[in-house]
């Protein structure tokens, strides 16, 4: 029998090596990774929130998690609890419409209350949330604690980090849900501050790619804890609480989205232009001509003139028809253009002008609007089409990307590599340095 099960795991593994070969591509190439070789993470951050709160309570937690456990598969973990609270959400209130008020609270007789997610789900979609930020927060300390720092980690989170801008923006649009009501924020504004978000993201590492500093925006914790506290406060009391008037007709949901803009638009975009001009001014950055340090931004770009051409001259509204997938395909393809510059400013290297992901984008939205006569249930098949290859896509992107890196590095993603003699790190140095939860030290 030993031997039969000998036979079997070599079998696997022959199959396993086989399929690796068949479907691994190598998407950075030695240029890149040498620039990784010399890599050295820098970050500023000022916010009272992360260094009087979240960073004493996270000293603490990494404290119960074993050493043996791989600061990746926190941040691995941490994800799929992210993914978690999205889709627990997805399962009940897949079109947004639980939130939505009934008659005797809009003062619209045909439009029908929606039917509410349970409060135990909402329990369970802040508990996700929770984990997610707190593994998130632990990851970069258990790294330092274990001493297995490596760049690898930083750019498995920060890759992570501008996946999960989809899965956050898209659960808390379940809070509010979608306008039939009018006491909320209408699907194509919310599609647009989806890409407020998206870029708000972008901005941090476009300005470390021209400073060669992240500098850490106060929004990620205060977002993530109000988002907590949010889910909670809906659990107990009911969706309802949502559509109650505040001043002046006005109610939370159509507060939260000029404040989205405030925050994101107001005060990251003029930081960041301000944080790059310094660095010029200073010699601290990389000093690239202006064409040069504006090339992270093409592709993004491109892709939102894209998405904005087909939600507008959809012949079918598909916005209307599916607002989540649609939330999720752009989330997804953002995160890819995104994993691209992360890897530019983290190697030095020259930033992509155009990413091939647009081109399968670019040819459905052609296909969509020249195709005469396009059914609903046509552009919602290319819409799901597109999207799994997407998906698809990025997911493959990732992993080879992964399986570079530990190739070079001669590591393993969710595997402490235990050196002899190794230093190890007190206590009290272990965390001296104050990196964002979502974007900790390299891992």
């Amino acid at each position: 029998k030993l031997i039969l099960l000998d036979s079997l795991l070599q079998e696997i593994q022959i199959v396993h090596t086989k399929l690796t070969m068949k479907f691994y591509y190598e998407y950075l190439g030695s240029k890149i990774l040498a620039g990784f070789d010399t890599y050295k993470y820098s970050s500023k951050d000022t916010s009272p929130l992360s260094d009087y709160v979240m960073h004493p309570f996270w000293d603490q937690v990494v404290k119960i998690c074993p050493r043996w456990v791989a600061p990746n598969l926190l941040t691995f973990v941490g994800f799929l609890c992210c993914i978690g609270h999205f889709g627990l959400l997805a399962l009940y209130d897949y079109d947004y419409r639980s939130a939505t008020a009934g008659p005797d609270v809009s003062g619209l007789p045909d439009v029908p209350g929606g039917v509410p997610v349970p409060s135990w789900a909402w329990v369970g979609v802040a508990v996700f949330l929770f984990l997610s930020h707190t593994l998130d927060g632990i990851d970069g300390k258990q790294a330092r604690r274990t001493g297995s720092s490596n760049p690898l980690g930083e750019l498995f989170d920060h890759g992570l980090d501008s996946w999960a801008t989809i899965f956050i923006t898209g659960a808390v649009y379940s809070v509010f849900g979608r306008n039939d009501d009018g006491l909320s924020v209408p699907l194509f504004r919310m599609f647009c501050l989806f890409w407020n978000i998206y870029l708000c993201f972008l901005i941090s590492h476009w300005e470390k790619y021209n400073t060669g500093v992240l500098y850490l925006p106060w929004g990620y914790d205060f977002s993530m804890l109000g988002s907590f506290v949010m889910y909670l406060t809906t659990g107990a009391l009911g969706m309802g609480i949502w559509k109650t008037e505040l001043l002046w007709g006005i109610y939370p949901a159509q507060i939260m989205e000029p404040a989205c803009y405030l925050a994101n638009v107001g005060m990251t975009l003029p930081i960041a232009i301000y944080n790059i001009r310094q660095s010029y001014k200073e010699g601290t950055g990389k000093n690239r001509t202006f064409t040069e340090a504006m090339r992270p931004l093409v592709s993004t770009n491109l892709a939102l003139i894209l998405f904005f051409i087909w939600v507008l001259r959809s012949p079918n509204n598909v916005l209307e028809m599916d607002p989540r997938c649609m939330f999720l395909l752009t989330g997804t393809v953002f995160a890819n253009i995104c994993c691209k510059l992360i890897i530019a400013q983290m190697s030095n290297t020259r930033s992509e002008l155009f990413s091939v992901i647009l081109i399968p984008l670019a040819l459905t939205v052609t296909a969509v609007l020249v195709i005469p006569g396009m059914s609903a249930g046509r552009e919602l098949a290319i819409l799901y089409g597109l999207t799994g290859f997407v998906l698809l896509a990025h997911i493959h992107y990732g992993t080879c990307v992964v399986a570079e890196m530990c190739d070079h590095l001669n590591i393993r993603p969710f595997h402490i590599k235990h050196v002899q003699g190794r230093e190890k790190v007190s206590p009290a140095a272990e965390d001296s340095v104050r990196l964002l939860s979502s974007e900790e030290s390299p891992v």
